[in-house]
């Protein structure tokens, strides 16, 4: 046990030592010590920081063997790193950045898992294609990612196009090019084939598939509707390449434990999505412990025994839950039905409160529309969580805000946003976010913002603060009609005695 110890510290200081620690006195000339660099600006108090950084320990240790390598460093913006921080503009927690040749060169944007990391970083430096000779071509197509090869022709017109479009999609594609005599005998010259890993070969789909077209535009198309095949492997890294009507069947996939078994559950997928390919709907299978939070919207919760949970989402962002127990005749009835509209959405929601007399009225899901959409009065709506601090300071203000106004033509009403789904429109990132509904323009919410985030103002957005005062002087001048009890100033009205 003391032995297994030792190792686990030895390899974890490993990973933390291919972490370059810069500061203030050594940033410069830290940066400038490598061709390229990607930085990570943090607080060591943060939680993204914490989540992030096994992550980036372990994209570095990989990135040192790249070729050509590319380092990683961080900086404490709160202790050691503050003025360089202040430098390059760092203003929130984890902030990313890539240096080359010692000088800032671009944000960096891509995943924040290590492979993610390892993936876009790579692309970052060197050619945006490798370069294949025959030596070295099956070797480049073991690695269980998509490989992208064209063919190239000596003088042909496949080449200017191929380097513009590797150029540009050379953080998400792999690429390499050729002309070796023997190779463009064997798959064709001036030709750009894509090739599926061997780990995802099935009998529904060829292992490659190829194009003679030396358009840009065509050929991106051509990378991009074949990239992931008919059934792709949907990870926390390419999430955003599965765009809806989309189908995904969650199980346990894993195809370094378990890839007989993986594959047992994705063909019987790709069965049925054979029968519907040219039809506009994107399938997929991920790993559901990777999506607890997604299965959760579905209503799913924690996903026991070996069979997928198939759930769906349609153009409209609708969601549809395949309730049946998975079997090729279950899923074929169901993506039938999908793509017939047939089905009833699933929508998340509580129950619907026995009563709703208190000072503010309760939304759900399930009586939105009656209790906010079709009630016939301005309407001030605060999605909550439970759990929010912020949340919970505001319950009484806005109990007694209710209270106040119980008499006029405005509904002040809240919705546990963790709890039920909300509905489209209404943009909610963080807690709580308030909306404000004109009665007769409820198709157009406008958000209610604090005084202090004046730099997010957009031209929807309106301002106020969280006080009683506040709400009031708010709802007096924005009302449609003029309040009973305020003037449009917010000013209390005089009572006849």
């Amino acid at each position: 046990m003391f032995k297994l110890l030792i190792f686990a510290v030895v390899i974890s200081s490993a990973l933390s030592d291919a972490v370059i620690e810069l500061g203030d006195s050594d940033f410069d000339s830290g940066v400038a010590e490598h061709d390229t660099v990607l930085v990570m600006f943090y607080a060591p108090w943060c939680g993204h920081c914490k989540k992030l950084k096994p992550e980036f320990e372990l994209a570095a240790k990989s990135l040192i063997s790249n070729d050509p390598p590319v380092a990683l460093a961080k900086v404490d913006c709160t202790e050691a790193g503050k003025e360089t921080c202040n430098r390059f503009s760092v203003r929130g927690y984890p902030t990313l950045k890539i240096f080359k040749g010692g000088e800032m060169s671009q944000e960096y944007n891509g995943p924040r898992e290590s492979n993610g990391i390892v993936k876009y970083m790579a692309a970052q430096v060197g050619p945006a294609s490798k370069e294949l000779t025959a030596a070295d071509f099956e070797k480049f197509l073991e690695k269980p990612e998509v490989a992208v090869v064209a063919f190239l022709k000596e003088g042909g017109s496949l080449k200017p196009v191929f380097e513009k479009v590797s150029d540009k999609l050379r953080e998400k594609v792999r690429f390499g090019h050729t002309s070796d005599a023997a190779l463009l005998e064997k798959h064709g010259e001036d030709v750009l084939v894509l090739f599926r890993p061997k780990h995802l070969k099935n009998t529904f789909e060829e292992s490659s598939v190829k194009t003679d077209s030396t358009d840009r535009a065509e050929i991106e198309a051509f990378i991009k509707e074949n990239y992931h095949g008919l059934v792709g492997h949907r990870t926390t890294d390419n999430v955003a390449d599965f765009k809806a009507p989309l189908i995904v069947a969650y199980f346990n996939v894993d195809y370094v434990k378990n890839p007989k078994g993986t594959n047992y559950w994705r063909n019987r997928v790709m069965k049925v999505a054979k029968a519907f390919a040219g039809q506009g709907i994107t399938f997929g299978v991920s790993q559901h412990n990777d999506f607890q939070h997604e299965l959760e919207e579905y209503g799913r919760g924690f996903v026991s025994g070996d069979k997928p949970v198939v759930c769906a989402r349609d153009a409209k962002n609708s969601k549809f839950v395949m309730e049946e127990d998975f079997s090729i005749d279950a899923l074929q009835k169901f993506v039938e039905d999908f793509s017939a509209g047939k089905l009833e959405p699933y929508l998340k929601s509580e129950p619907v409160p026995a009563s709703n007399d208190g000072p503010v009225t309760v939304a759900v899901s399930k009586n939105f529309d009656e209790v906010v959409t079709n009630n016939g009065k301005d309407t001030l709506i605060e999605f909550y969580a439970p759990w929010c601090g912020h949340c919970k300071k505001l319950a009484p203000v806005f109990d007694e805000l209710g209270t106040k106004l119980k008499d006029e033509d405005v509904a002040i009403v809240k919705m546990d946003a963790t709890a039920n789904d909300v509905p489209s429109g209404y943009e909610v990132r963080g807690f709580p976010t308030l909306f404000f509904l004109p009665k007769d323009k409820k198709d157009k919410p406008q958000q209610y913002q604090d005084q202090c985030h004046m730099f997010d103002v957009t031209p929807t957005v309106l301002q106020g603060g969280r006080e009683l005062d506040d709400f009031i002087k708010y709802l007096a001048k924005h009302a449609s009609s003029e309040l009973k009890g305020w003037d449009r100033a917010g000013k209390a009205k005089k009572t006849e005695l």
